[in-house]
């Protein structure tokens, strides 16, 4: 019984050791409609309010730039790659390179242009676009592809909707591409 009557000590918790785990206000949910009205009056975040000012703001689109600078340009890097000259052209290095460096290149390029405009910084997006056209520009060139062909190719479509477009398309390309995500 001597045993059952003695109580065991146990040693004190000190200040600090309480102090380290304060106790957390539970959070009670707020009944469906109370939830909406408090949604609704919650101002965005800063992040929010900027990307669509952005977005919001009205088109300032020079009108001096002109579409036939895409065929100037490839005239200039196909007599880069027939001149050969590595050590000045950069456009005759890239082609000397071979294939899959050129769609390297344009594969790069693109994901640059695609994480600029989903940042929304519209400048570094129009800069983007331009690297992403002269490289696309550089694969016509690899290729053999005039731009006259793209051109026709364009025009063919217009006026086309997009879904029986791709439905056209010869079955072949999905089979080749081993793939069922090609619509």
């Amino acid at each position: 019984m001597a045993k059952d009557s003695k109580k065991k000590v146990q040693p004190k918790a000190s200040a600090k050791a309480t102090k380290a785990t304060p106790k957390k206000k539970a959070i009670l949910p707020l009944p469906g409609d109370l939830t909406q009205a408090a949604a609704a009056m919650a101002k965005p975040r800063k992040a929010v309010r900027k990307a669509e000012s952005r977005h919001l703001l009205p088109l300032d689109i020079p009108t001096n730039g002109k579409p036939e600078v895409l065929d100037r340009l490839w005239e200039t890097i196909e007599s880069r790659r027939l001149s050969g000259d590595t050590t000045n052209s950069h456009s005759a290095r890239l082609l000397a390179r071979g294939t899959p460096k050129v769609a390297q290149k344009l594969g790069e390029e693109a994901v640059e242009c695609v994480i600029e405009a989903t940042l929304g910084n519209r400048k570094a997006t129009v800069s983007e676009s331009a690297d992403l056209l002269y490289h696309l520009l550089v694969v016509w060139v690899d290729a053999g592809i005039r731009p006259d062909e793209v051109w026709q190719e364009l025009e063919r479509r217009e006026g086309i909707s997009g879904i029986a477009e791709k439905a056209s398309r010869p079955k072949g390309i999905i089979r080749a591409a081993n793939t069922t995500k090609l619509p």
